[in-house]
């Protein structure tokens, strides 16, 4: 799923409307919203800012660990450790994902 489909979903879970989120990060919300839509070139540090103001972050997560987070993230499980395969060796490192609102 494309990070602002994720920011947009998150929002939405938040029960944030997008003035409130524009007022935090200092956007209009026409723009807001295009940016969540997905529309146009974003800065990184844009968002970064509505991330932030939505209680989260976002994380480079290796290809391979990838499946492991979706899982966690589609089930909602916010406080989650997630380490290597099983056939991993133990030098994988493990990672973590935080939430302190739900």
């Amino acid at each position: 799923m494309p990070l602002t489909d994720q920011l947009a979903a998150l929002r939405t879970r938040r029960r944030m409307s997008l003035a409130a989120v524009g007022d935090l990060i200092g956007m209009a919300v026409p723009n807001l919203s295009a940016i969540l839509r997905g529309r146009g070139d974003t800065k990184a540090s844009t968002l970064v800012a509505v991330a932030a103001a939505l209680d989260a972050e976002w994380v480079l997560v290796p290809k391979a660990h990838s499946p492991q987070v979706r899982r966690i993230l589609e089930c909602g499980e916010g406080d989650a450790v997630v380490s290597g395969p099983a056939t991993a060796p133990p030098a994988t490192r493990a990672i973590e994902m935080f939430s302190e609102k739900k």
